[in-house]
């Protein structure tokens, strides 16, 4: 069977959320994810889809360092690990300083350092259930936990976009989580992540190369185009980091225009700016035939497992993520 997982960004509510996991593994997907922007908070979804379900995995894409502290993080992976009986996949990252300082009111500084030391301590507190670190960020004088976790080691996976912090997937986690990704940025970050296990000592095959692959279904090719053109703008205008990443994919001067718009208020003039070209590049899109061949080509490039990614919001997302979910289904 094919491996495959659904990623949610919130834009449903809790219940619709845990109603399109309860499908996801009905049909055979091996894992669900949740996001945390402003979705709900993404342990307590999880959560309630580990106790509605019983056997897809779950995992967080991602939890920012920035915005938990590291025992935070280390408690929640556990509880959810606990209800889940061991289905749990903690996944990590540094999230953005245009959301970490206006929206939490934190510095965002040294993310990578930050990062690096976090995953050390929430490895420690599930390990030894007792941790005393001295870090460059962290000093931590003596956290236990209460409980015993039910696995000493749940597997960590990081978010990385550039070749610094795919290096550093590599290196220290079992998994890098990718977003927005085309094909040719596929295989460079799955090279990328090699590099680092092998600078660690460490077998590339041990970490996995997943991507979060916005998709919108349609049997017309522009319908389904104008469903991404919305979360494409979103994301180029507001996080220089991902607008960058778009830009590699060969668009400069057409994501100048769309950020422009975009971070003048002027919403509609951002969508009508997005290229289909750009749409068709990185997202999935158009008939069910033509986004099932694009996830091969995914595989074939480097990702091996692909987490298809509604990302609609407001009526009628929770009938989209459905449809997705549906035609995206693992072959029996």
């Amino acid at each position: 069977m094919e491996r495959i997982g659904v990623g949610f960004s919130g834009g449903m509510s809790p219940q619709d959320i845990v109603e399109c996991v309860k499908v996801a593994e009905e049909l055979g997907y091996e894992s669900a994810w949740v996001a945390e922007g402003h979705g709900g908070d993404q342990f307590s979804l999880l959560t309630a889809c580990a106790v509605a379900t019983e056997k897809i995995k779950l995992g967080t894409s991602i939890t920012s360092v920035f915005v938990r502290t590291a025992p935070t993080i280390a408690m929640a992976a556990a509880s959810v690990d606990y209800f889940s009986d061991g289905r749990f996949i903690l996944g990590m990252g540094t999230s953005h300083k245009v959301q970490v300082e206006p929206e939490h009111g934190l510095e965002f500084t040294r993310p990578v350092q930050r990062l690096r030391e976090c995953v050390d301590v929430v490895r420690g507190i599930l390990r030894d259930s007792d941790v005393n670190y001295t870090g460059e960020i962290y000093n931590i004088d003596h956290f236990d936990l209460w409980f015993e976790p039910l696995r000493k080691e749940i597997p960590i996976y990081v978010a990385a976009v550039f070749p610094k912090m795919l290096e550093v997937c590599g290196e220290i986690s079992q998994g890098a989580i990718l977003t927005w990704c085309t094909l040719d940025h596929a295989a460079t970050a799955a090279r990328h992540v090699a590099i680092g296990a092998h600078n660690a000592g460490r077998s590339p095959d041990d970490v996995e190369v997943t991507s979060l692959l916005p998709c919108a279904v349609s049997d017309n090719r522009e319908e389904s185009r104008d469903l991404m053109r919305q979360p494409i703008a979103s994301y180029a205008g507001r996080f220089p980091r991902y607008r960058r990443l778009m830009v590699d994919a060969g668009f400069p001067d057409e994501l100048e225009q769309v950020k422009i718009a975009w971070q003048s208020g002027n919403t509609q003039e951002a969508l009508n700016l997005v290229p289909g070209a750009l749409i068709d590049k990185i997202g999935l899109v158009g008939t069910v035939d033509e986004v099932r061949e694009k996830l091969s080509e995914y595989r074939k490039a480097g990702i091996t497992l692909p987490i298809v990614s509604p990302r609609f919001i407001g009526d009628g997302a929770k009938e989209q993520a459905l449809k997705i979910i549906r035609a995206c289904a693992p072959s029996q």
